[in-house]
């Protein structure tokens, strides 16, 4: 009676270790097979996609040819004395001849012999009716052509494939001018190649086409054999699936996003850290550390440690925490950064926390550039508007014979400059991109209440050649003066903006009447450094000043600054006359001149 074992238990009495199954089942054809085959069928696809390419442009050229051919073969026949004063005899001829006399005419005989030398199809030659004069069936002679010959008749030359009476051809028609009257048409010559030759053609050339496309699929095959065995060492053997559930959580997660990825545990020390957020936070080796000690930014520690759960959402979903609410970007070391913090939860209870860290300074800047360009495009339009109600003037003017008046009215315009904005000294800068966006600049601020003038020493000429950088820097600036303008108790309120062509280069100089920067809003950012209660962190308001771009976008003016070999600094924090002075310097901003 045989011997039963349990199950698992193979007859030497000692339990099966199990086996250890993926939770992805292995595909039943191996990783590198599929490889083969997908390398072979792309090239297949590839070669039939390259030979259908072939044939049709091949065909496409040889039938344009083969026209072209039977076009010369029309316009030297056209042209024969003999075909021209045969037409025009049988056109004028009336009654016109017989079908018997046609047949036994010349041009019948002469485009017989056209067609021997040539090997055209047919040569047909018709009068000014579309009547055959000629056609290689004697009995289609004397009646009309089986296409239209109405192109021909006026004078035109045209090509086609087409079927005939002879069947399908590439033909081409021609006019025939009359030898005494030499700008009358006195009728067609139709000429036809047959398509023999241009099938010929494209199979003779197809040969060797199809021999190196099979060459290239066998040299091809050799290579995916070799990719695939050489796969198969790299790989160890294994496949995909277990290759993915390797690196899957470390690598496909933390390092396949492109923003930065902080994970916390529920006692705030960093669990996890993918090298985009060590990039933008400057953190060194992380992990393992509480996230004061491994962030130095003490904005960032700041925003992380005060987005504390509420608890879940919802009796019904524990798993759901409450994450902090959308916050104001952070300028962390040059980078301004969203830190967003999402709660992780497990059956209600708090597993750690999730920081992502955004850089959004590329869009900030493109935010800023475009709302100077819409600063610059709202001042054209009232330039376009001021221009318009002049026109009205001086038209009025001269329609009621008042020249000496419209004169003077002109004269006055050109003094005080192409729009009226309210600024002074606008005619120190001359460049337009310049006067009308100052000219905006100086409506927002007095609709605010503040001033904006133009400082006696400014000299602009030319053209800029970066109009959209120098106005976001420019703009930036007039923006934080106006601000400070406003936010101070000084009185009265003005912003004086200094701007002077050297060169190539453009130096501008921005004063305010607010009460000044606290601080240099360019100064290097202690990393370490903790903020005093009461005090702003590093990247925040107050760093330069609440009226001073908090950081932001004055950094990103430097950076414009910087990308045209430029500066942007903090001249002056402060005097009793004045507050805050900013200076720029943009260089390769004009055209070279002379003299300059």
């Amino acid at each position: 009676m045989p011997t039963t074992h349990p199950r698992g238990t193979p007859p030497g009495g000692r339990p099966a270790t199990p086996r250890t199954t993926s939770l992805a089942t292995p595909p039943t054809i191996p990783f590198t097979t599929q490889v083969n085959r997908s390398i072979v069928a792309a090239m297949i696809v590839v070669s039939l996609i390259t030979l259908g390419l072939f044939a049709v442009t091949g065909f496409n050229r040889l039938v344009q040819q083969t026209q072209e051919s039977a076009l010369r073969i029309a316009q030297t026949v056209a042209q024969t004395p003999e075909v021209r004063a045969g037409a025009e005899d049988e056109s004028e001829r009336q009654p016109p001849s017989t079908d018997a006399e046609l047949v036994a005419g010349t041009l019948d005989d002469y485009a017989r012999e056209v067609e021997g030398r040539t090997g055209a199809l047919f040569v047909v030659i018709t009068d000014d009716t579309g009547r055959r004069l000629a056609h290689p069936v004697p009995g289609e002679i004397g009646d009309p052509v089986s296409t239209s010959p109405d192109a021909a008749l006026r004078g035109e030359e045209t090509v086609s494939w087409e079927r005939g009476t002879l069947g399908v051809s590439a033909r081409a028609k021609v006019p025939v001018y009359g030898l005494d009257s030499p700008d009358t048409v006195v009728g067609e010559v139709s000429v036809g190649l047959p398509p023999t030759e241009v099938w010929s053609t494209v199979l003779a050339d197809a040969v060797p086409v199809v021999l190196s496309t099979a060459l290239a699929l066998g040299v091809g095959g050799l290579l995916a054999r070799f990719i695939t065995r050489r796969l198969r060492e790299k790989t160890l053997g294994l496949q995909p699936e277990e290759l993915l559930a390797l690196v899957h959580d470390q690598q496909a997660v933390l390092q396949g996003v492109d923003d930065g990825v902080v994970g916390l545990s529920a006692d705030d020390v960093v669990t996890v850290c993918n090298d985009r957020a060590a990039a933008l936070l400057g953190l060194d080796d992380p992990v393992g550390r509480r996230v004061e000690e491994a962030v130095g930014h003490a904005g960032v520690v700041e925003r992380i440690k005060g987005a504390r759960s509420l608890g879940p959402t919802t009796a019904d979903d524990p798993d759901v925490g409450h994450d902090a609410p959308p916050a104001p970007p952070l300028v962390v070391y040059g980078r301004l950064v969203y830190v967003d913090v999402h709660d992780v939860r497990r059956e209600g209870r708090l597993l750690g926390r999730v920081v992502i860290v955004r850089d959004v300074t590329a869009v900030e800047d493109l935010t800023r550039r475009l709302t100077a360009v819409g600063t610059l495009a709202g001042a054209l339009r009232e330039q376009r508007h001021e221009f318009a109600n002049r026109i009205h003037v001086v038209t009025g003017l001269v329609r009621a014979g008042d020249t000496t008046e419209a004169l003077d009215y002109l004269d006055r315009i050109g003094e005080h400059g192409p729009v009226r904005f309210p600024v002074a000294n606008a005619g120190l800068v001359r460049e337009p991109y310049l006067q009308a966006f100052l000219g905006a600049k100086a409506l927002e601020a007095e609709r605010q209440g503040v001033t904006l003038r133009i400082g006696p020493d400014a000299d602009v000429s030319g053209s800029l050649l970066h109009p959209e950088d120098v106005t976001t820097v420019l703009g930036n600036l007039v923006d934080n003066g106006i601000a400070a303008a406003v936010a101070s108790e000084r009185a009265p309120r003005w912003v004086e903006v200094e701007a002077l062509r050297h060169g190539d280069e453009l130096h501008l100089s921005v004063m305010d009447s607010g009460d000044g920067a606290a601080a240099d809003p360019f100064a290097p950012e202690p990393r370490p450094a903790e903020p005093e209660p009461g005090e702003p962190g590093p990247g925040e308001a107050g760093a330069a000043g609440p009226a001073h771009g908090h950081g932001i976008g004055l950094r990103l003016s430097a950076d414009v600054a910087r990308r045209h070999g430029g500066e942007l600094r903090l001249a002056m924090g402060r005097t009793e006359r004045h507050g805050a002075v900013f200076v720029a310097r943009l260089d390769h901003q004009f055209e070279q001149e002379d003299g300059r």
